[in-house]
């Protein structure tokens, strides 16, 4: 299962980083079509945060894991980003509801 983790800035608060942990085990290696959705999205994400936007953030990239947390407040850029990948994250969730899960975890920076 692939655990999508979304970072609030409090309850109902701006979007501030995200943890995506797992795999779908749907199909081998390369060809499953969740992980890869998933990885699009969340990749997309993060690079746009740290080449376009230039934003400081503390981030973890492994097999398998993608984190990445803002070190300073959101913004409307950000927030335009964060959501961008969460819609899609929840369009393939609605689609694999036991293969992809999202999370909304409030916290602070």
């Amino acid at each position: 299962m692939i655990v999508a983790e979304i970072f609030t800035q409090g309850k109902g608060g701006k979007i501030i980083g995200f943890d995506i942990n797992g795999h779908a085990n749907t199909a081998p290696h390369g060809y499953d079509i969740y992980c890869a959705g998933i990885s699009s999205l969340s990749q997309s994400a993060f690079l746009c945060i740290q080449k376009h936007l230039k934003k400081d953030f503390d981030g973890d990239f492994s097999d398998g894991h993608l984190k990445m947390k803002l070190k300073t407040p959101p913004d409307e850029l950000t927030e335009a980003v964060f959501q961008t990948m969460l819609i899609g994250i929840k369009e393939i969730a609605n689609i694999g509801p036991k293969i992809v899960k999202v999370k909304i975890t409030p916290t602070d920076l």
